[in-house]
This record gives C-alpha cells, sequence and structure tokens, in this order.
C-alpha cells in the first residue's frame, strides 16, 4: 500500500530461488532497497559481498524487530558492505519525522515487475504490470458479489504469487478482512481455516489434489470404518448425480439427509463457512473437482490467467457442469485463436474452434522489462499477446474456454513450475555418458517428472564395473538388474546426482523406464535427425507413463 502511494515499483525475491536467481533479478532492477524478514539479512549482505555488481543495493529492512543485543553484529555487518540496517519500526519513526505527501499513480505507472518461473531454462522474464493492470484485475473479479459484509479472505498461498497478490488487492478494495496463516507451512491450512472462518478460499491445484486425497482417505477409501465408507459412499454418488443433472452453474442441489453428512465432512476439514473455492495457476483433473464439489458439498471455480494478465481473465460459475472448462473469458480482456496447422488445430475444428489462445485488453502486460527481444516475440503487431496455450471454444456452451495444449514444448508441474523437457533431456544425456536416448515427461496433474530410458550398449558395461560392480553384458540380464527397484533408485539417484548443480530439484526425474534403444524413426517417436516427436512419443509410451505416475514418485524420501 505504500508503494502504491507514493508510486513506487516493487518486485519480489523468491525464497526457493536460490542465490544465483535473486542476483540476476536485483541487477536487472537495480533495486536499491530490500525489505525482508531477520533471516534472510545475512544471506543477502553475503551476496553483495560476492557479487561487485550489486552496488545499488544500499538498503536493508528488516520486517522484524532488531534486538539490541542478539542482533548487534548485524548492522556493521551490513555496513562494512555499504548497506545500512533499519526494522520496520525505525522506519514508521523515519517517516513519522519526515512526512511526504501522496505521489498518486497514473494508469500507466508500473505496479510491479513480477517475475515469471521461466520456460527457457534462461533466466526469468520480469513481467511489467502496470497500476491500469492491476485496477483491471479487480475489476474482473468483481463479476462474483464481493463485499465486506460476506468476505472474509485466507491469505495463505506464496506472498510474491501474483495469484495471491490479486486476492488481497481485491479484499483491501472492498474493506474486506485478510487473515494470515499462523505458521509457514501448510500443514495448518484446515486448522486456521476453522478458526477463520473465511467465504471463498482461493487454492491451487497441488493442494487440491491433496485435499481430494484426504477427503477420499476419510471417505470412499475409508478401510477402518466400513460404515462410514458405505454412508459417504452412497451420500457422494447421490450428490453427484444431483450437481449434474442441475440446470444453474450457480445453485447447489440440496438433498435433505446426505447433505447433513456432507456438510459434517466440510465443517472436520474446516470449511464450514467457505461457500466455494477458486483455482487455477495450472490445470486441475475434472474429476478431482467433480469429487471434492459433491463430498464436500461445496462450489468450486476454476479459472485462466498468468502472470502476464495479472492473474484470472476467465473462470467458471462453481458449480458448472464442465468441470474441465475455465469459463468464459472475462470483462476486462478480448481473446481470440490463431490457427496451428502444424498442430491439427484450426478455427474450423468440428466439436468446437481451436488454435493458439491470444489476449488483449487493459489487463493484459505490455512488457518484459529490459528485455525488448522477449516483448517482440510475445506480441504481434495488432497488439495480441501470444500466451502459448492452445485453447478449444464451446460456441454452443457460453463460449467456454478449455485449454487443451501448448504450442511449444514447455509445460506448467501442478505446483506451478515451467519446465522445459528438450533441456532436461539434453542436460541428463550429457552428463551420463551410458545413457544415449532420454524421453522427459511432465503432467500437469502432477508435481513431478518421469522418464523413458535408453542406454548406451557400449558404455553401459564400464558403468556397471564400476557402479554396481557387475560385468553383465547380455541386454535383457542388464535391463533385469536395472529395472529391480532397489537397483533402479540406485540408478536414478546417481543420475540426479550428475545434474545437481545443473538442475532444480522440479526439473529432476522421480521415475523411469529403462531400456536400450527406446526411441526409434520406425515407431515414429523421432524424426531421422533423432528430434523427439513429443505429441506422438507420449501416445506410444502412454501406458509406461500412467504406469510411473500411479507408482509415483520412487525417490519420496530422497532431498533433491
Amino acid at each position: 500500500m505504500a508503494c502504491i502511494a507514493y508510486s513506487i515499483t516493487n518486485t519480489a525475491l523468491y525464497d526457493t530461488l536460490g542465490p544465483a536467481t535473486s542476483q540476476y533479478i536485483l541487477e536487472l532492477t537495480e533495486s536499491p532497497i530490500v525489505l525482508c524478514s531477520k533471516d534472510k539479512i545475512e544471506r543477502l549482505v553475503a551476496l553483495k559481498r560476492a557479487k561487485p555488481s550489486l552496488t545499488n543495493l544500499i538498503v536493508i529492512v528488516s520486517m522484524d524487530k532488531l534486538d539490541d543485543v542478539k542482533d548487534a553484529h548485524l548492522k556493521p555487518l551490513a555496513a562494512a558492505n555499504q548497506i545500512s540496517l533499519y526494522d520496520y519500526d525505525q522506519v514508521e519513526k523515519l517517516g513519522e519525522a519526515n512526512p511526504l505527501a501522496p505521489i498518486p499513480p497514473t494508469p500507466d505507472t508500473a505496479f510491479t515487475i513480477s517475475f515469471t518461473s521461466g520456460t527457457t531454462g534462461a533466466h526469468p522474464k520480469g513481467v511489467v504490470l502496470t497500476h491500469e493492470n492491476a485496477v483491471a484485475a479487480s475489476t474482473f473479479r468483481f463479476v462474483k458479489d464481493f463485499k465486506p459484509s460476506n468476505v472474509r479472505l485466507y491469505a495463505y498461498l506464496p506472498m510474491a504469487h501474483i495469484f495471491e497478490r490479486g486476492n488481497i488487492q481485491q479484499a483491501l478494495t472492498v474493506g474486506a478482512e485478510v487473515g494470515f496463516p499462523s505458521s509457514s507451512t501448510i500443514a495448518t491450512l484446515y486448522d486456521d481455516a476453522r478458526e477463520l472462518q473465511p467465504s471463498p478460499l482461493p487454492t491451487v491445484p497441488r493442494i487440491l489434489s491433496k485435499l481430494y486425497a484426504a477427503v477420499k482417505a476419510e471417505t470412499v477409501n475409508n478401510t477402518e470404518k466400513p460404515w462410514v465408507k458405505y454412508i459417504y459412499t452412497r451420500a457422494i454418488n447421490e450428490k453427484l448425480r444431483l450437481q449434474a443433472e442441475q440446470k444453474d452453474d450457480d445453485v447447489n442441489p440440496r438433498h435433505p439427509v446426505y447433505d447433513v453428512f456432507l456438510d459434517a465432512l466440510r465443517e472436520k476439514f474446516g470449511l464450514k463457512s467457505v461457500e466455494y473455492l477458486v483455482t487455477g495457476s495450472s490445470p486441475n483433473s475434472p474429476n478431482t473437482l467433480k469429487f471434492l464439489k459433491a463430498a464436500l458439498n461445496i462450489g468450486i471455480s476454476n479459472g485462466y490467467g498468468s502472470t502476464e494478465s495479472f492473474a484470472g481473465i476467465m473462470r467458471t460459475k462453481s458449480f458448472d457442469h464442465n468441470p474441465g472448462s475455465v469459463g468464459p473469458i472475462g470483462i476486462t480482456t478480448e481473446c481470440r485463436l490463431k490457427d496451428l496447422p502444424e498442430m491439427n488445430y484450426t478455427t474450423r475444428d468440428k466439436g468446437g474452434p481451436r488454435g493458439e489462445l491470444l489476449l488483449r485488453g487493459p489487463q493484459i502486460f505490455k512488457k518484459y522489462y529490459k528485455n525488448p527481444e522477449a516483448t517482440a516475440e510475445a506480441f504481434d503487431k495488432n497488439g495480441w499477446y501470444h500466451t502459448g496455450d492452445v485453447a478449444r471454444v464451446d460456441t454452443e456452451n457460453n463460449n467456454q474456454v478449455f485449454i487443451i495444449d501448448r504450442v511449444k514444448n514447455f509445460f506448467k508441474l501442478a505446483q506451478g513450475e515451467f519446465v522445459s523437457p528438450e533441456r532436461i533431456e539434453n542436460t541428463y544425456l550429457a552428463s551420463n555418458p551410458h545413457l544415449h536416448q532420454l524421453f522427459v515427461h511432465g503432467n500437469s496433474l502432477e508435481s513431478f517428472l518421469v522418464g523413458i530410458v535408453g542406454l548406451d550398449p557400449v558404455t553401459i558395461g564400464a558403468y556397471l564395473k564400476d557402479k554396481f560392480d557387475d560385468e553383465i553384458r547380455n541386454q535383457s540380464d542388464i535391463l533385469r538388474l536395472l529395472n529391480d527397484p532397489v537397483n533402479k533408485k540406485k540408478f536414478l539417484l546417481d543420475l540426479n546426482a550428475s545434474v545437481k548443480h545443473q538442475l532444480q530439484g522440479f526439473e529432476k526425474l522421480h521415475n523411469i523406464e529403462i531400456y536400450f534403444e527406446p526411441l526409434t524413426v520406425k515407431r515414429e517417436v523421432i524424426t531421422p535427425t533423432q528430434k523427439i516427436r513429443r505429441p506422438l512419443c507420449t501416445k506410444f509410451f502412454q501406458e509406461n507413463l500412467d504406469r510411473m505416475y500411479s507408482e509415483g514418485s520412487i525417490l519420496k524420501n530422497e532431498r533433491l
């Protein structure tokens, strides 16, 4: 709010970015001031000491009070690196002693620079969002009744996430209450919600998946209490039927008996007061949405947006009959589709027009910070932003939009991180001479990557001798050895160790299947020049991929 009042542009450093990305953002933005919690001060000072290029960083403000005794070493440490250190109380007193009149922003004033997680393996791009974008984002959200008298927001998502920033901004705009989590993990989510009693509850697919698993364990998969399983199986099935037959997408059909059990279940998970959940960030499983709506007797609004659109620009009604949809386009944005003949998507397709989703309007960003090349690539001559998402429009059902593919070979995992499979494949292959081929696959409904591995028949023998003390040469025996669960885990851990400093945790493989020459031109999964044909490769290995996702990560207890 202080930045808004004085037309100050801000940005954020994520805890998980690592020093290299933090350094890049600080250098690019030339930020003179960093506000942080007390435990980050020494890390920031060390970063400036190690990187002389960070000369612009001259002030650190601790949001925690600095103790005169326990924290006495911090100020001289900062001063030795040309940084003035204050805590927030001191800043407030300085402002009180030296009041300045507000400097109102204009629509074109930069509101924030929000950095994407990156899709190419290069540095993240800084999305410049203006005050016009911010106001448009709030305007879009007001299509749903949102008044202080009926809204209390629980803001537990990362504060730097553009989705959560929009949520808080909307709440502050109307004077609604905002509650924050009691701990730094989501372990207290349900207890906090029970205490706060929020009305809408914004969430993301990763958390919805955890809720889905917990609710199923409590109900239809409850092996400890057969009578509970019986009652809830009947109640949920009946609710699924009623919700599917309901004509109004904003109305939840009631059942005089089963609703008593379903409401009790919702209360058990701390969601008694929650009228509806709002989810987005990455795709949701339609089955997850349908099940949770029925089991918790609650509405779920599924949306679409990105950093470049200041979060949501589309959303469904709470009891929409098309759980795979992200709703029609909102009032602050216009959209169109671009034919993609090379991917067999056109605006003349049966079942509704399909193509790359293009966006334009007051909610859409205008440029990437200090990156004219990326900006020029993102927009066409008529000002349409090319999202890289492939969409289908249901013209017979209120122009509902379905996101069905990506134009480029990048995708988003369930936790919202962008992944470039080609870069990951090349990194593993370059670091492991005993690998000949690798196909990396990610599913936006899952939080981890899996892979089809092709061994090099020439070099694998030396590797096995070194790592497994085994001199087998027969390919069938080698595959039998390495696909054994214990040995496969050891093999995968070794692969990940080889790329430890080149890939981030979410970019590393969590499950694999091992073969000799799995990718061939005859199978039509690669070109004659050995380039992977990803859609065909996914189709060919679909059973293998499903098997690995079903098995889950074989490195669950390992730190990647």
